[in-house]
């Protein structure tokens, strides 16, 4: 039904040209004019004919160009292209370019070949749209004499050897390791001179309490001596001292003695030591027997 339509239209001399499209209208084989969307009478009786028509539609064409690193590392950058012929250039796009993705695939190696071989890998993956724009920018002032409009142009990825990748990802991975293990050495010896610090300060206080606590003894001992010189006449410092020595020490025994989990008694240094401690303890039960005597 479509065909019969079509060969009826056509012996009427009536064209149809689709939406998005324009038709291009030839007399005797030259070029008349640019036929809108619609419906034309082109009588082909006087020699009128629509040549073709030209899809003014945004299209895409992908491009894979291989090239080299200034590091001497081969990729591979994909770059995409959006383009559209323009409907006040039709002519020039329908007559003077005959494949044009062949033509935009010839211009985008030309200036990938020429810009990525001056960067380095890393900088490469980092001026992605520096080579989009320097593509673009030589695709519009080529393609605009053959009345293509270059829409935008992306480097969608650049793909590097697969050896190189495992490379890189090596290389990441160790400097991730290096950086894991810069911070775990930070974090211990942070611990460590909190550690000391707060071992420090606990030393300090400890010292302080110990400090106190002797100095509370020396006064105790001196409000002693003078206490027990006052109420008993004829004694002389010395000798309450001595008793009071005397019967700290027998205190101290008692107290170790009586504690179960005691397993040691604590004796003056020296290979006499034995005869000092009795020594000490004659000499000061007489001279507390003299002085009640007395």
């Amino acid at each position: 039904m479509g065909k019969f339509v079509a060969s009826v239209g056509k012996f009427l001399c009536c064209v149809q040209v689709n939406q998005s499209t324009v038709g291009i209208k030839e007399r005797f084989g030259k070029f008349e004019e640019v036929l809108d969307p619609g419906c034309h009478c082109v009588p082909w009786i006087t020699g009128n004919r629509v040549a073709g028509q030209l899809t003014l539609r945004l299209r895409q064409l992908d491009v894979r160009c291989e090239t080299k690193t200034k590091d001497n590392v081969f990729v591979t950058v994909v770059a995409s292209i959006q383009y559209r012929a323009m409907e006040d250039k039709a002519s020039d796009a329908y007559y003077k370019l005959s494949n044009p993705k062949t033509q935009i695939q010839s211009y985008v190696f030309d200036v990938i070949r020429a810009y990525v071989p001056k960067l380095e890998l890393d900088d490469a993956f980092e001026q992605k749209n520096e080579i989009a724009r320097a593509v673009e920018d030589e695709l519009e002032k080529a393609m605009l004499a053959y009345g293509y409009e270059i829409v935008q142009t992306l480097i969608v990825d650049i793909e590097p050897d697969d050896k190189v990748k495992r490379a890189m990802n090596e290389i990441n991975a160790a400097a991730r390791m290096r950086v894991a293990a810069n911070e775990k050495a930070e974090a211990e010896k942070i611990v460590q001179i909190k550690r000391a610090e707060g071992e420090a300060e606990a030393k300090y206080l400890s010292g302080l309490g110990i400090a106190r606590q002797r100095q509370a003894i020396v006064d105790g001992l001196r409000d002693s001596v003078l206490g027990f010189s006052g109420n008993v006449p004829g004694t002389s410092a010395k000798d309450v001292m001595d008793l009071v020595l005397l019967t700290q020490y027998f205190d101290t025994m008692k107290e170790i003695g009586s504690t179960s989990k005691s397993s040691a008694v604590f004796l003056p240094h020296g290979p006499g030591a034995v005869a000092d401690i009795a020594s000490q303890i004659r000499d000061g039960c007489l001279q507390a027997s003299s002085h009640q005597t007395n």
